[in-house]
């Protein structure tokens, strides 16, 4: 899986977060204290934003950037653990 998709994702994730609490792109740039254009690079997934700038946005909307395995360990996997 290449880096695009992660970024979009992320991006979709922002945009979700950003029109449930009813704000507009320039409200969370304001918020985030970031460019318009900046929230809108972000929303679009794309590869030029640091990740000063997601965090920036993330503490604006109240929330935190998480990494998640893609999949779960196996009953198999789990055993070595015991």
């Amino acid at each position: 899986m290449d880096k695009s998709f992660h970024l979009q994702k992320l991006g979709q994730a922002f945009k979700a977060m950003r029109t449930n609490r009813g704000l507009t792109q320039e409200a969370l740039a304001r918020l985030a204290g970031v460019t318009r254009l900046k929230v809108i690079a972000m929303e679009a997934g794309r590869s030029s934003v640091s990740m000063e700038s997601y965090a920036r946005l993330a503490g604006a909307l109240g929330a935190e950037l998480t990494l998640l395995p893609r999949t779960r360990p196996t009953l198999d996997e789990l055993k070595d653990f015991e």
